[in-house]
């Protein structure tokens, strides 16, 4: 179990930020080809995992190898515990991000202890949420979106707005992002507060 810790201040810390929107399913189709073509390997991985995990940018860029994988294979279920609200949160591994990871791993000759996505700065043991902020810029900016209106919590949003939109299911979203109240998970999918309530009690057993 991971516990991520962020020692720096964030970025965004005092600023007003306006929620990302999330990627359709033809956008993350259009990024995880681009990225696939160019043999982007690592590119490829973050992006994927990023989707399926629907971690903070502060737990994403943290991870290490042990925290995703057993020896030489990725698990197919994760738990990360989070830094924001110390609380474990469990998501599932696709066999396509799985495929991604351990290609990554293996050409970055990455070991258990290292970080899954080391920095390319001496400055860092692994990926800044500041330069995860720029990477996701310029694959959104590759399929012809507006680099203003996406960002690292576009990453988090997706994978739940996704399965919202299937399942109509607030409390499943709520448990998969790992938000302590509903509030926050409706936040996060842009709809209303009463109408999510009412659709929270519809899918209760």
């Amino acid at each position: 179990m991971n516990i991520a810790t962020c020692g720096h201040q964030p970025w965004n810390k005092g600023k007003l930020v306006g929620q990302k929107a999330p990627l359709r399913l033809r956008d993350i189709w259009a990024i995880r080809v681009r990225l696939q073509i160019a043999e982007r390997t690592r590119d490829l991985a973050l992006f994927n995992l990023a989707i399926d995990s629907k971690l903070r940018a502060c737990d994403l860029t943290k991870l290490r190898v042990r925290d995703v994988a057993h020896g030489e294979h990725v698990s197919s279920r994760v738990i990360v515990m989070q830094q924001k609200t110390q609380r474990p949160v469990q998501f599932e591994i696709t066999e396509q991000t799985r495929s991604a990871l351990e290609t990554w791993i293996h050409q970055a000759q990455l070991s258990s202890q290292d970080c899954l996505f080391p920095s390319r700065l001496h400055t860092s043991d692994h990926l800044s949420t500041r330069q995860y902020a720029r990477i996701v810029k310029a694959w959104v900016k590759a399929i012809g979106l507006d680099p203003a209106m996406y960002g690292t919590h576009t990453m988090r949003r997706t994978k739940a707005t996704l399965i919202y939109r299937r399942t109509k299911n607030l409390r499943a979203v709520q448990l998969l992002v790992g938000h302590m109240k509903l509030e926050s998970s409706v936040r996060y999918l842009g709809i209303e507060v009463d109408d999510a309530l009412e659709m929270a009690e519809q899918t209760e057993v």
